[in-house]
């Protein structure tokens, strides 16, 4: 049955189309003259010649159109030019009418049979049936594609270029992916972390962070100068008191008033000799103003390479790298500069008593820990800059690490599911498809048979044998009918 009509461009019609729809089994269509009735005839007739026309069959079952109108009068009752108002019509065979019926039989059969399989191919109205499974399929797929880019947009915008305005196109380039994607798989942090390099805005080179010079001072800690009694000459007479009193850095410390005093003791206010003034000069012999002089460069040093280092680290710290961890670098060298300050008042000791054994805080630890907050630092910079120096091979890298994070960590069972079902609905359907093509192929051979049989029923020649034997029983001998030489009607 013919459900709708489509009129554009013949006749009355205009080029934008007209639509016949809602038709049921019977219809009538009535107009004045030159409204268009005839054209439909026409095209219902003769769809194949209108382009720009055409019909639509219910389950697509196209069945074989019968018109009867003007045109077939002038095709099947042409009048006889040279009989006036005498027509010709074959007399049917019986045996062709039963072969015709069963032909038709047939190809109404077929006919029901195109549309069981149109209906489980795209149901009655062409969005159901399998077809509309495999839609609907898509549509669960695609929507869940989607959700993962809305999920990792905001990091992975680099690596969705091209994919982020349309959920077709991302899920088409997620199946793309899962034929073709062979990078490695790597976890999410790495990704996001390289992806603010990498797809963040074109990044610069940075300058590497300058090592500091810890090894000098260090060396200072194991300085023997610490661990030594510096005292004066054993062998002078006046060491074993000193010894004894344990007071040779006060005795040393009171040397330079009493030189200033003309000799006269700063302690009791007494007259010395020369003899007491040599010795005090013989205690603190050439060898006690050398391990003096080692305390007094010892002092200087230190307090000079501390600074050197301090500032070192104030430098770094007030133009910090972007890869430094600051917070611990800052808190390492506040540790630091409360141990040298104690150590540089513990070498004031030693420089005001050289007797005294000192010891120094050791700042071994805080420098170790600081080289590897810069060496840490440093390893993150040289990755950065051989990322800067490569980005458009690391964008490359990276955009296809993202997609197979994608295929195997978020999608992967989704991904398998509709692989699985696709495949079985595409199998199901390319089978109705291929049995429908049989079908309407059988259809066409039987409508080429009922044509055929059709046209041995118009036949005139046993019309022409029963009046010329009337005639002949009537006794008329001199007249008789015979076939025109167009077949078409007798003479």
């Amino acid at each position: 049955m013919i459900e709708s009509i489509y009129i554009s461009g013949v006749a009355t019609f205009g080029s934008d189309a007209e639509t016949l729809e809602g038709l049921s089994q019977f219809n009538y269509i009535f107009g004045a003259n030159g409204t268009g009735k005839t054209t439909i005839s026409r095209i219902i007739a003769n769809e194949e010649e209108y382009s720009n026309c055409s019909m639509n069959w219910r389950g697509g079952a196209k069945l074989q159109p019968l018109v009867y109108n003007r045109d077939f009068v002038e095709k099947n009752f042409e009048q006889s030019t040279e009989l006036k108002g005498i027509f010709t019509l074959g007399e049917k065979n019986v045996e062709t009418i039963k072969k015709i019926d069963e032909t038709k039989r047939e190809i109404g059969e077929l006919n029901k049979k195109i549309e069981n399989l149109s209906n489980n191919l795209q149901g009655e109205d062409g969005t159901g049936g399998k077809k509309g499974e495999l839609v609907s399929l898509e549509e669960e797929f695609k929507s869940k594609c989607w959700k993962q880019k809305q999920k990792h947009d905001e990091n992975f915008k680099g690596a969705f270029e091209g994919y982020r305005n349309s959920s077709e196109n991302f899920k088409n380039k997620i199946l793309q992916e899962s034929d073709s994607n062979k990078a490695t798989l790597k976890d999410l942090d790495d990704l996001e972390k390289k992806a603010e390099t990498v797809f963040g805005p074109t990044p610069t080179l940075e300058p590497s962070i300058p090592a500091i010079e810890g090894d000098a001072i260090l060396a200072h800690e194991s300085n023997l100068i610490l661990k030594k009694r510096v005292i004066g000459k054993d062998d002078v007479d006046i060491a074993a008191m000193i010894k004894k009193l344990g007071n040779s850095d006060w005795v040393r410390a009171g040397i330079t008033y009493y030189e200033e005093n003309d000799m006269i003791c700063p302690f009791c206010q007494k007259p010395t000799n020369e003899a007491f003034a040599q010795s005090l000069n013989e205690f603190f012999d050439e060898t006690f103003e050398a391990d003096t002089k080692v305390i007094d460069d010892l002092f200087t040093n230190y307090k000079t390479d501390s600074e050197r280092l301090r500032q070192q680290l104030d430098s770094i710290i007030t133009n910090p790298s972007k890869f430094l961890d600051v917070e611990k670098l800052k808190a390492e060298k506040d540790l630091l500069d409360s141990k040298v300050s104690s150590n540089i008042q513990r070498l004031e000791l030693k420089k005001k008593e050289p007797s005294q054994v000192v010891e120094l805080e050791s700042l071994s630890n805080i420098i170790s820990k600081i080289k590897d907050l810069i060496a840490s630092a440093n390893v993150s910079i040289a990755e950065h800059n051989e990322v800067v120096e490569n980005i458009k091979k690391e964008r490359h890298d990276l955009t296809a690490q993202v997609w197979k994070y994608l295929l195997e960590i978020e999608l992967k069972d989704d991904l398998v599911d509709y692989k699985r079902r696709k495949n079985d609905l595409s199998e199901a359907i390319d089978s109705m498809e291929k049995k429908i093509a049989q079908v309407k192929a059988e259809k066409r051979k039987k409508e080429i048979e009922l044509r055929e049989l059709e046209k041995q029923t118009t036949s005139i020649q046993p019309t022409i044998d029963g009046i010329n034997s009337i005639l002949s029983s009537f006794g008329f001998q001199g007249f008789s009918i015979a076939k025109s030489d167009d077949h078409r009607f007798s003479r």
